[in-house]
């Protein structure tokens, strides 16, 4: 009986601080659960950049390819949304060579591996790579991941305080995963969403964002990973809506 009232009130608990970090985003319009504020997005940021970099080997040793990543992520950042954030905005250029990704940390840097900038043929497509992450970064997903990873958090820890079984204990984990994978997604398909607003407010063609799904498509090969048990959507069902989001904003 001990063991229920307390995992009661750990769940309370949990519940109580979710619910009171909800605000609506300035950029997006939505409303937000989100850990941490821009202050502290930035700093968690600019400590983290570090590691990450030499975790990829490093910056690129090809000097104008990281100079054409800079001046293309700033292009985005000065004729878009993302200009009047609060956000401290860097792009990187990594000297990983295999790793095909892109991705940005909480507070503005944005990383852009070699394995993935040899791939694009165009400036339009790096636009388009770059625009993507910055949406990450204005729709505050990490801070929002961070603010559901407590609440998951809190449910695991009451399950194992309230049950003795250490299969329930298992299945709660699984299933917290399964929830904040299903978050992932959703992040990506808005910062698909927004990374063509983002192109088009900079002079950008936004339907190169679409050759970029081509790109990843071919680079996972036919033995990709399944939607469903994967943090990106599949990129033929990113294709769709980013052709809706082409017209949403053409309009």
């Amino acid at each position: 009986m001990i063991r229920l009232f307390i995992a009661a009130a750990i769940i309370i608990f949990g519940i109580i601080k979710f619910c009171s970090s909800a605000e609506e985003n300035p950029y997006t319009g939505e409303t937000q659960y989100v850990g941490l504020n821009p202050e502290e997005e930035i700093a968690l940021g600019l400590q983290t950049a570090p590691m990450l970099i030499k975790e990829y080997g490093g910056l690129s040793s090809n000097s104008p390819a990281r100079e054409k990543v800079q001046e293309t992520g700033r292009k985005l950042v000065a004729n878009s949304i993302a200009n009047s954030s609060p956000y401290k905005y860097e792009f990187y250029l990594l000297a990983d060579t295999q790793t095909i990704n892109a991705f940005a940390l909480p507070g503005g840097p944005i990383f852009i591996t070699e394995a993935l900038y040899s791939r694009l043929q165009n400036i339009n497509q790096l636009a388009g790579v770059l625009g993507h992450e910055i949406g990450h970064v204005i729709g505050r997903h990490s801070a929002e991941r961070m603010a559901q990873q407590g609440f998951t958090n809190s449910v695991l820890t009451a399950v194992a305080v309230g049950s003795e079984s250490q299969g329930a204990t298992q299945i709660a984990a699984v299933a917290g995963n399964l929830i904040n994978m299903k978050y992932g997604r959703g992040d990506e398909l808005d910062s698909d969403n927004l990374g063509v607003k983002i192109m088009m407010d900079a002079g950008y063609d936004p339907e190169a964002l679409i050759e970029v799904m081509e790109i990843l498509k071919k680079a996972g090969g036919p033995n990709r990973t399944p939607e469903f048990q994967s943090t990106h959507p599949d990129p033929d069902n990113r294709v769709e809506k980013i052709r809706e989001a082409i017209k949403q904003y053409r309009k």
